[in-house]
């Protein structure tokens, strides 16, 4: 109801301009916290108090009586201290129903703007499937974009694939031996930091397939020089380095880039499967090695030294990133003469920028907390505005099957995958519950209540109602009566108080989506949805829908239509399918 609620606004700006009162900045009317104080709310009175010298409460009495007559209120009420709590009229409702039933354009909806936003969200390694904690960033990801696209924005959505680095060093290193294993049928040396999990060996044994024995090397006893294998430490790192060295060396560069690029080539192919079937996709897949192809790595370094935001100490190039609000300066490049992560990540910024994007927006997991202070902080350096950057950290999730956690870790391999958990419970309900709770609040992920159908299963709840009023419509079909929704007319015969309580709940939705995309809180649509779907089915239960009586009919299944169209179209926002069975 935000064209209303908007009307209201300048509603009460003119009562203020009449009294010569300065306009306040901010909502001068919400949604009251309790219920039963009316359909909106205003406490400009207690704002104006100190400044005015009054008692609130007698100047709500005095806004009041400045009020214009407006046909979208049938009351006002003042209570201590000095709220102003407005009930909308009969008319106001009415109103916003039609507004409901345009199909042509879904309810709360915005025309496409000119606001251009980048999403980044998930990119994650491609060293290993993606597991139940990448599935909560895309959920998260997708639906913002989804939801920002609803209200105006043009959005594009970007995987950043960190394809260049030790851990892809470390993947090309774990096949490489699970492969060389196929063929000599033997157990061989195995690092302790590499990668574990089955998928390395079926990495290993499609590599075997496609290249055949080209890549095996005699498995000569490996130098005294290379350290021994601890299960911790520095050690275990020293280890795995000298390992890939040695690797290196043995395959030479070319068959070493055609066993990486190999398995680098068969993780993406995986990735892109897993999330395009998770309703998940993407209009680029920016690499990082593109970074360092296209020199744009070293581009950014000069920059900053040109504009003397670098320095060198103990052989190293460091960046001032404590001149720009970070908590210290951060390492560029090492005095071995290789880059730090940190070094790519802001050649990649730089280039975002560049792309012209009035908003940026990072959905990162929850430990990259330290990211955006050091990210700006480069931007701002680099001459660009880091307020464009907009960083979301999504907590971790956590899966319990039969009330046990399951643990979870990718080294190890003993992980569920996102893949697992979408075919055990559905993509509907992964996504769903996934979006149900803020990404900044831990999610503990019920598999069993998941797949359940019940009240207490939300997303089962929510598609039932949907399902239940396409059932009304096939019947009401069948029966031959058919509905005629738009009867307008027919419409102020909604009087029962299911009814008002309903159509009340539905017009809050455009108010719910500007609160999303505002805050960018998609859980908020879940939760409304859930909103939705009770007092539906209160009303359901409460008032008799296919009666006799063709005009209260036709108004109470336009109320039901109304209904469905903003369930389906919420779900929608949310990467959920609206059934019309169940």
């Amino acid at each position: 109801m935000v064209r209303v609620k908007h009307e209201l606004a300048a509603w009460f700006e003119e009562a203020l301009g009449r009294l010569g009162w300065i306009a306040l900045a901010g909502n001068l009317i919400d949604r009251p916290r309790e219920p039963g104080h009316g359909d909106y709310s205003s406490h400009v009175a207690l704002r104006l108090a100190k400044s005015l010298g009054q008692p609130p409460l007698a100047l709500a009495q005095t806004i009041v009586a400045n009020l214009p007559p407006s046909p979208w209120i049938e009351r006002i009420d003042i209570r201590p201290p000095g709220f102003i709590n407005l009930h909308l009229s009969f008319e106001a409702l009415l109103s916003e129903l039609a507004h409901m039933l345009d199909e042509t354009h879904p309810y709360g909806h915005a025309a496409p703007g000119a606001t251009r936003v980048l999403i980044e969200f998930v990119s994650a390694n491609p060293n290993g499937p993606l597991h139940i904690g990448h599935g909560r960033g895309a959920a998260f990801g997708d639906t913002l974009a989804r939801v920002l696209e609803a209200l105006g924005s043009r959005v594009e959505r970007e995987y950043y694939v960190n394809d260049a680095g030790r851990q892809m060093d470390i993947l090309a290193l774990s096949v490489w031996i699970r492969y060389c294993e196929h063929l000599c049928d033997a157990a061989l040396d195995f690092p302790s930091a590499g990668y574990q999990g089955d998928y390395i060996r079926d990495l290993a044994l499609e590599l075997l397939e496609v290249e055949g024995p080209r890549f095996l090397r005699t498995q000569e006893q490996m130098p005294e020089t290379i350290p021994p294998d601890v299960e911790e430490g520095d050690g275990r790192d020293q280890h795995i380095d000298a390992r890939i060295a040695l690797m290196k060396t043995t395959l030479g560069a070319k068959d070493y880039e055609g066993v990486l690029g190999f398995a680098r080539g068969k993780m993406l192919e995986v990735i892109r499967g897993d999330l395009a079937d998770f309703g998940v996709h993407y209009d680029r897949w920016y690499s990082e090695r593109s970074l360092y192809e296209d020199a744009k790595v070293a581009e950014m370094i000069r920059l900053l030294e040109e504009r003397g935001e670098t320095y060198r100490r103990d052989g190293a190039l460091w960046f001032r990133a404590s001149s720009h609000g970070d908590e210290k300066d951060r390492v560029l490049m090492r005095t071995n003469g290789e880059y730090t992560y940190f070094a790519p990540d802001l050649a990649y910024h730089l280039d975002k920028m560049r792309r012209g994007y009035d908003r940026l927006i990072n959905v990162l997991g929850s430990d990259h907390h330290g990211y955006a202070p050091r990210i700006r902080a480069g931007l701002e350096a680099l001459g660009q505005d880091p307020k464009r950057l907009e960083v979301r950290l999504v907590q971790f999730a956590v899966l319990y099957r039969g009330g046990q956690r399951v643990q979870m870790s990718t080294r190890s391999g003993s992980f569920v995958t996102l893949r697992e958990l979408v075919e055990e419970v559905g993509r509907d309900a992964a996504r769903f519950f996934y979006v149900l709770r803020s990404e900044a609040q831990h999610l503990d992920f019920d598999l069993d209540l998941a797949k359940s159908h019940s009240q207490e299963n939300p997303v089962y709840y929510v598609q039932y109602a949907h399902a239940r009023i396409a059932s009304l419509f096939r019947e009401s079909t069948e029966r031959g009566l058919k509905p005629d929704t738009g009867d307008r007319e027919a419409w102020g015969q909604l009087q029962q108080p299911p009814e008002r309580a309903l159509l009340t709940t539905l017009t809050r939705y455009p108010e719910i989506l500007e609160q999303a995309a505002g805050g960018y809180a998609p859980h908020l649509i879940a939760q409304f949805l859930r909103e939705i779907a009770q007092a539906f089915h209160v009303y359901y239960h409460a008032v008799p829908l296919l009666i006799e009586d063709r005009a209260l009919r036709n108004a109470r299944l336009g109320l039901c239509l109304a209904t469905r169209l903003i369930l389906a179209d919420g779900l929608s926002l949310l990467g959920v399918s609206a059934p019309s069975k169940m």
